[in-house]
Formats: C-alpha cells, sequence, structure tokens
C-alpha cells in the first residue's frame, strides 16, 4: 500500500460529509437560526464572552480540540497495523465525533454558554447534572496531565525545542494585543507566523550559550513549569493568549500537515506496516489489550474525543458570532482533526515496524520481540539525538514526518531543523488545549463550588477566578508529576470516551426534546450505542487485567479505584438519560432541571 490513495480517499470522504452530513445536521436537526442572538453577544463582557470572527473562532478551537490526541493516538494504534487506524478514524469522525463536537457546542449556547453539567442538570435533572460535573472534573484532570506529560517528554533536555515553544507566548500576546488595539490582524498575523519559524531557526544557535544552559531543563523542571504556565494562561483574558495563541498555533498545524500531504503526493511513500499486525488479538509491546475496543479507545481525537465538549462548552460557545458558525467551528473542525490523525498515521507506518517499535517501546520490551531495526541508526544520526526508548508516540511521529520531508531532494541535509520543529508544533498545539481545558476546568470548579457559595458561579468575579484556577493546576499538576506516560495516557483513553458517550446522551436528549421529527435523534444514539458498550467494556477490562491485578505491569490502585468511579458516575447518568428520554417519548415536555432553554425550539 502507498500512502497517496489514503489521503485522496480521506479527503474525499470528509469533503462529502461536511457538504451533505454536516448541513443536512446543523441546518435541519438543530435548526441554526442566525436572526436569535448568540452568548457571545448576549453577555459580551470582553473578556469571556467575546464575539468572534468565524475562521478566528474555527482557528482557536481547532488548535484547543487538536492536541495530542490526533498526534499520539494513531501513532499508538499503528501496532495493530494500518487499516484499524484508518476504518475507525474515517467512520468514528463522520458518525460520531462531528456530530457529537458540533450539537455539545448548540447545547451549550442554549444554556448561556454554561458547562455541560449546567446543561445536564437543565436536560437530565440535578442528580445527572451534579454526576456529569464531577465526571467531568476527573476526567479534565486526567486529560491535563496526559496531555502535559507529552510535552514534558518532548522538551525535557531539549534547549532548542523549549525556546522555541516558550517564544510562543510574548508572539501570541503581541498578536492579541495589537488586534485589540487596531482591530486588524491580517498583518499581524503574518509575522506572528513568521516570528514562530524564526524561533525555531534560532533554536542551534543557543548551544553552548548560558541561555542554552538554562532551557535545557530536567523533566521535573519542567512538569512544574508547566501547571505554573497554565495558571497565568487561564487567569488572562482569552484575547490576550488563549485566541491569539491557538489561532496562530492552527496556522501551523495546518501548514505542518498540508506540507505533509504535499510530500506525501511528491513522495508517495510506501507503508511499511501491513493492514493487520499479530498483535490485534492483544500483547502488543506499546498496547496491551486486543484491537477491539482499544482502537477506540487509543484513537480518541481524530475520531471522537470528550475531550472536545471541554472545549464545546467551555470557551468556544462564549465566542461564536452567529449561530451557523457552528458548522465550519465545530463540524468542519472535527473532520479536519481527522485528516491530522490520518496524517500521524500514515507518518507512523512509512516506518519499518522495527523501527517504529524500537522508538516506540522500552528497550528491555523491545528486545523480548526479535526485531532487528533497519533505518534507526540512520535516523538518529541525521536527528542528532537517541531515538531508542522514546516512549510515548511523540518522537515517533516526529520521525516518522522527518523521514517523509528528507526523502524531498532539496530537504536531505535538514532533518535535524525538521525533527525539532515537528516537536515544537507537537508541544505548542498541546499547550494551546492545556490552556483552553485548564480554563473549562477552572469554569467547572466554580460552577461546582458556586453550589455552595454562590459568588462563585460569577466568573467574571477575580478572587473565584484565581482560586480556581490555582485549584485546577494543582490537581492535574499533580498527577502529572506523579505517575508515567503508560499509565496516564490509557487512564486518558477510557475516561475521555465516557466524556463522549456523556456528551452523546446530552445531545439525544436536547434533540429529542427540541427537533420536530423524533427520528432525528438517532444522529446521536447509534453513536452513542457503540461508544457507550466499548468505554464499559475497555474500563472493565484494564481494572479486571492491569489495575487490579497484582500481577500485572500496570497494577495500580488508584488508577482503578478512579475507573471505577467513573465507569459508576456513566452507568447513573446514562439511567437518567433512559429514564428522560422514556418522558420524551410519552409526550413530557420542559426541562426536569426547571430551567428553560435560552433561545427558541428546534425544528419549527
Amino acid at each position: 500500500m502507498h500512502a497517496l490513495s489514503f489521503v485522496i480517499g480521506t479527503l474525499c470522504v470528509l469533503a462529502i460529509c461536511y457538504r451533505f452530513y454536516g448541513i443536512f445536521f446543523v441546518s435541519k436537526v438543530l435548526q441554526a437560526d442566525d436572526t436569535q442572538l448568540t452568548p457571545a453577544h448576549q453577555m459580551g463582557d470582553g473578556r469571556n464572552y467575546v464575539p468572534t470572527r468565524k475562521w478566528v473562532n474555527a482557528g482557536q478551537h481547532f488548535a484547543a480540540i487538536a492536541a495530542a490526541g490526533p498526534l499520539v493516538g494513531p501513532v499508538l494504534a499503528a501496532q495493530f497495523g494500518y487499516l484499524p487506524g484508518l476504518v475507525w478514524l474515517l467512520i468514528g469522525a463522520t458518525l460520531g465525533g462531528a456530530v457529537h463536537d458540533t450539537v455539545v457546542l448548540f447545547a451549550s449556547m442554549k444554556y448561556r454558554g454554561q458547562s455541560l453539567s449546567e446543561v445536564a442538570k437543565a436536560e437530565l435533572g440535578p442528580v445527572a447534572g451534579w454526576c456529569t460535573g464531577l465526571a467531568m472534573l476527573f476526567i479534565i484532570t486526567i486529560t491535563m496531565a496526559g496531555l502535559s506529560m507529552v510535552v514534558v517528554h518532548a522538551l525535557e533536555r531539549n534547549a532548542w525545542g523549549t525556546f522555541a515553544v516558550f517564544m510562543t507566548i510574548p508572539i501570541a500576546m503581541a498578536v492579541g494585543l495589537y488586534e485589540r488595539i487596531t482591530g486588524r490582524s491580517k498583518g499581524a498575523t503574518y509575522l506572528g507566523v513568521l516570528a514562530i519559524i524564526a524561533s525555531v531557526f534560532v533554536g542551534p544557535r543557543l548551544q553552548g550559550t548560558m541561555l542554552g544552559d538554562w532551557l535545557t531543563l530536567h523533566a521535573e523542571t519542567v512538569g512544574i513549569a508547566i501547571p505554573v504556565y497554565a495558571f497565568f494562561a487561564t487567569t488572562l483574558p482569552v484575547w490576550l493568549l488563549l485566541t491569539p495563541r491557538g489561532y496562530l498555533s492552527s496556522f501551523m498545524k495546518i501548514g505542518v500537515f498540508g506540507a505533509l500531504v504535499v510530500g506525501v503526493v511528491f513522495i508517495n511513500p510506501e507503508l511499511r506496516f501491513p493492514a493487520l499486525t499479530q498483535f490485534i488479538h492483544g500483547g502488543g509491546p506499546v498496547i496491551g489489550g486486543p484491537v477491539w475496543p482499544f482502537i477506540s479507545i487509543t484513537i480518541a481525537c481524530g475520531a471522537i474525543s470528550g475531550f472536545h465538549a471541554f472545549i464545546g462548552s467551555g470557551t468556544t460557545p462564549k465566542l461564536v458570532d452567529k449561530w451557523s458558525d457552528i458548522l465550519p467551528v465545530a463540524f468542519g473542525a472535527m473532520l479536519a482533526e481527522c485528516v491530522v490523525g490520518v496524517m500521524a498515521l500514515i507518518a507512523a507506518t512509512v516506518l519499518h515496524p522495527a523501527d517504529y517499535f524500537a522508538i516506540n517501546a522500552a528497550p528491555a520490551v523491545f528486545a523480548k520481540l526479535n526485531m532487528q531495526v533497519v533505518d534507526l541508526p540512520r535516523l538518529a544520526q541525521e536527528i542528532g539525538i537517541d531515538l531508542y526508548g522514546r516512549t510515548g508516540g511523540a518522537v515517533t511521529l516526529a520521525v516518522g514526518m522527518t523521514e517523509i520531508f528528507t526523502r524531498i531532494p532539496w530537504f536531505g541535509d535538514l532533518a535535524s531543523y525538521f525533527f525539532q520543529f515537528v516537536v515544537m508544533f507537537e508541544a505548542v498545539f498541546i499547550l494551546t488545549a492545556v490552556d483552553s481545558g485548564t480554563r473549562v476546568a477552572r469554569y467547572l470548579i466554580q460552577d461546582l463550588g458556586g453550589d455552595v457559595y454562590r459568588p462563585l458561579k460569577r466568573l467574571d468575579w477575580m478572587p473565584g477566578a484565581v482560586g480556581a484556577s490555582l485549584v485546577a493546576c494543582a490537581l492535574w499538576g499533580y498527577l502529572l508529576n506523579s505517575g508515567d506516560i503508560n499509565s496516564v495516557w490509557t487512564l486518558f483513553g477510557v475516561s475521555n470516551q465516557l466524556m463522549a458517550s456523556i456528551g452523546l446522551m446530552i445531545g439525544t436528549t436536547l434533540i429529542l426534546r427540541l427537533a420536530r421529527r423524533r427520528i432525528y435523534m438517532l444522529t446521536c444514539l447509534v453513536p452513542l450505542a457503540y461508544l457507550f458498550v466499548t468505554v464499559n467494556y475497555a474500563g472493565y477490562w484494564m481494572i479486571a487485567n492491569v489495575y487490579m491485578n497484582p500481577t500485572a505491569k500496570g497494577y495500580n490502585l488508584f488508577n482503578g479505584t478512579i475507573s471505577i468511579i467513573m465507569l459508576v458516575l456513566g452507568m447513573v447518568i446514562m439511567i437518567a438519560s433512559l429514564r428522560r428520554w422514556k418522558e420524551l417519548l410519552l409526550g413530557a415536555t420542559g426541562t426536569p432541571g426547571g430551567e428553560a432553554a435560552l433561545v427558541g425550539a428546534v425544528g419549527d
């Protein structure tokens, strides 16, 4: 198999889905009406609620949702071969992920941009709302730790990458200030992108300098610096750092993967992985479980991801200018992320399987596979660092992309620059998601705490915002500095897909209550049925075979306890959803939480 056929097929499938299913879902199922004001206009405060141009909002939303998931997940899932990952990415994104993201954003906007827990409270009742909020707090904490851990391993002892990532902060703030003062962003955007690229090329000159020594950080230092940075990013106004950084980062991601698409077209590399490997039944060195359910757990972002529900009910609904903007902002961004996932899968599978496992498995584990590396010694020499045993997927992706880029004749001597650039843009995108995710965690803490102390529910109350930000950063910062990539990432996968299931439950309820045709509920109910069964089986498998198994390498009672709590919360919410669906099908009206939707009903 060659990569070009994958790229062409993927782009055709996603374009058809956007043109037909996306427009149908937004205009017919949800009945987006631009004559109604969005929360950004109704509650505009210049800080959290800010009407934002469609493509700027789409850019920051895409940057926020496309973090480590579509980059690392497909790389890890390559263990099973190229076919399972490709099939799940296309089916999951078109029938599940795009629908999930759009309906969650729509639901949050119907309730003044509030979090999904508040929407659940209104649609399903106070018990389900409280369980949703608690589950979301568990899940976002695990997610932030898992994403940040990828950054830690990418930046430790890497002054070049650390400098490039750090420079994106003042560059983004300068762009945000310029747009705020002048009302224009075009020129500043061009300068910002060029400045970020220049930061990468300046990197090699830091070696041997005092600044380079300062930026050569140990993993523990990076692990402390990231939560500290996230605190400031969460408390600052969105227009100053979060939105411009996400916007600039989206250019990087689209540019890099656009260049990868061009590279694939010119080189048309062969996929050196088989369609299926011997590990589809389990026992693999990267993922211990069988291809199902773990293909749908390992590849979340890029197919369907619960993390998107945090962004879709956190920052983005407070920025949407018009209701019809949810088509490109939510539906379109999800399909674009699917392209990222497919390209990441290609980048991993163009490597020889032995090279892939040598990078992505611990040395002791790789030795048991009795495989001989093929191109890895040459790649390590060209890139300039030791590549063996760099688990987690990020380095594997960077090596695979570098291998494709350097096959273009005039790029043959730039392997080290390509590698560091890919590492930098991975870190930047993950940190962009950490920015948004931590802000969402802050909103959750304020929502839950506001039930006890009412002023906390005011997002513009600075003592509450600062205190909630401190708590959020402390929670996931502790988990970040007390775990390892394998344990945290697996826990993230199960919790993430459980969150997607909760989003689809709420979406099904909202559509059933508001849409004129009840059959439209199947748009959410079909992917929900698959995902709920998958995530519960995967959670049970991990609890029984790993977390609660004293003989397993990943034995961890803390992770097992968290998994049990999350699965129980998910089951409680499902029971509440079933009861509510029954009431609606029998003709009930109104919402059990006693709160009417902000604007008119769907499907007149």
